[in-house]
Protein backbone atom coordinates (compact mmCIF):
# COMPACT_ATOMS: atom_id res chain seq x y z
CA UNK A 1 0.00 0.00 0.00
CA UNK A 2 1.77 3.17 -1.24
CA UNK A 3 1.30 6.36 1.33
CA UNK A 4 0.02 9.93 -0.20
CA UNK A 5 2.09 12.55 -0.84
CA UNK A 6 1.61 15.54 1.23
CA UNK A 7 -0.33 18.34 -1.04
CA UNK A 8 1.30 20.94 1.64
CA UNK A 9 2.84 24.09 -0.64
CA UNK A 10 5.68 23.46 1.92
CA UNK A 11 6.42 19.35 1.69
CA UNK A 12 9.28 18.38 2.33
CA UNK A 13 11.29 22.05 1.67
CA UNK A 14 12.35 24.28 4.35
CA UNK A 15 10.68 27.40 4.50
CA UNK A 16 11.06 31.31 5.97
CA UNK A 17 6.96 31.84 7.36
CA UNK A 18 7.35 35.62 6.92
CA UNK A 19 8.33 34.77 3.04
CA UNK A 20 5.01 32.65 2.61
CA UNK A 21 2.59 35.66 3.13
CA UNK A 22 2.56 38.94 2.38
CA UNK A 23 0.00 41.78 3.89
CA UNK A 24 -2.37 43.38 1.16
CA UNK A 25 -3.60 46.92 1.57
CA UNK A 26 -7.09 46.98 3.06
CA UNK A 27 -7.22 43.31 3.40
CA UNK A 28 -6.87 39.86 5.41
CA UNK A 29 -4.95 37.07 3.34
CA UNK A 30 -4.82 33.51 4.42
CA UNK A 31 -2.60 30.60 2.84
CA UNK A 32 -3.63 27.12 4.09
CA UNK A 33 0.04 25.43 4.48
CA UNK A 34 -1.61 22.10 6.19
CA UNK A 35 -5.43 19.89 5.48
CA UNK A 36 -5.92 16.48 6.95
CA UNK A 37 -8.00 15.06 9.36
CA UNK A 38 -6.52 16.14 12.50
CA UNK A 39 -6.57 19.67 11.53
CA UNK A 40 -5.50 22.53 9.38
CA UNK A 41 -2.26 24.83 9.57
CA UNK A 42 -3.19 28.35 8.01
CA UNK A 43 -1.20 31.49 7.49
CA UNK A 44 -2.88 35.14 7.81
CA UNK A 45 -1.87 38.46 7.05
CA UNK A 46 -4.17 41.61 8.44
CA UNK A 47 -3.63 45.39 7.20
CA UNK A 48 -3.54 47.47 9.36
CA UNK A 49 -7.42 48.15 11.20
CA UNK A 50 -8.36 45.09 9.43
CA UNK A 51 -9.39 41.88 11.54
CA UNK A 52 -12.54 38.91 12.00
CA UNK A 53 -15.70 39.41 13.68
CA UNK A 54 -16.87 36.96 16.46
CA UNK A 55 -17.57 33.87 15.51
CA UNK A 56 -16.68 30.59 17.22
CA UNK A 57 -15.39 27.42 15.77
CA UNK A 58 -15.87 23.64 16.79
CA UNK A 59 -12.01 23.02 17.50
CA UNK A 60 -9.47 24.04 19.63
CA UNK A 61 -7.64 26.58 17.81
CA UNK A 62 -3.50 27.83 18.33
CA UNK A 63 -2.75 31.38 17.49
CA UNK A 64 0.95 32.10 16.58
CA UNK A 65 1.96 35.52 16.22
CA UNK A 66 4.42 35.70 13.80
CA UNK A 67 4.68 39.92 12.74
CA UNK A 68 2.93 42.82 14.21
CA UNK A 69 0.78 43.51 17.15
CA UNK A 70 -3.24 42.77 17.65
CA UNK A 71 -6.02 42.52 20.18
CA UNK A 72 -7.67 39.09 20.21
CA UNK A 73 -10.99 38.76 22.02
CA UNK A 74 -11.87 35.45 23.83
CA UNK A 75 -15.47 35.63 25.46
CA UNK A 76 -15.69 39.05 26.33
CA UNK A 77 -12.24 39.27 27.46
CA UNK A 78 -9.18 41.45 25.63
CA UNK A 79 -6.33 40.03 24.97
CA UNK A 80 -3.26 42.02 23.27
CA UNK A 81 -0.85 40.10 21.32
CA UNK A 82 2.62 40.62 19.88
CA UNK A 83 5.05 39.14 17.71
CA UNK A 84 6.60 35.94 19.18
CA UNK A 85 3.51 35.09 21.77
CA UNK A 86 0.40 32.50 20.97
CA UNK A 87 -2.99 32.26 22.97
CA UNK A 88 -5.41 29.18 22.68
CA UNK A 89 -9.00 30.12 21.41
CA UNK A 90 -10.81 27.41 23.16
CA UNK A 91 -13.16 25.56 21.46
CA UNK A 92 -17.12 26.89 21.05
CA UNK A 93 -16.06 29.81 22.65
CA UNK A 94 -16.49 33.19 20.95
CA UNK A 95 -13.33 34.89 19.61
CA UNK A 96 -12.49 37.74 17.75
CA UNK A 97 -9.44 39.61 16.12
CA UNK A 98 -8.39 43.23 15.09
CA UNK A 99 -5.24 44.87 14.59
CA UNK A 100 -3.45 47.95 15.43
CA UNK A 101 -0.71 47.44 12.74
CA UNK A 102 -0.03 45.33 10.21
CA UNK A 103 -0.02 41.73 11.67
CA UNK A 104 0.79 37.93 10.50
CA UNK A 105 -0.40 34.80 12.36
CA UNK A 106 -0.10 31.29 12.18
CA UNK A 107 -3.23 29.45 13.40
CA UNK A 108 -3.19 25.63 14.22
CA UNK A 109 -6.46 24.52 14.06
CA UNK A 110 -6.85 21.28 16.04
CA UNK A 111 -10.02 18.74 15.74
CA UNK A 112 -10.57 16.07 18.04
Amino acid sequence: MSEEKSKSPIAESVHSLASLIEVQVGSVVSRTLVENPAGTVTLFAFDRGQGLSEHTAPYDALVQVTEGKAIITISGKEHRISAGEIILMPAREPHALRCEEPFKMLLIMIRG
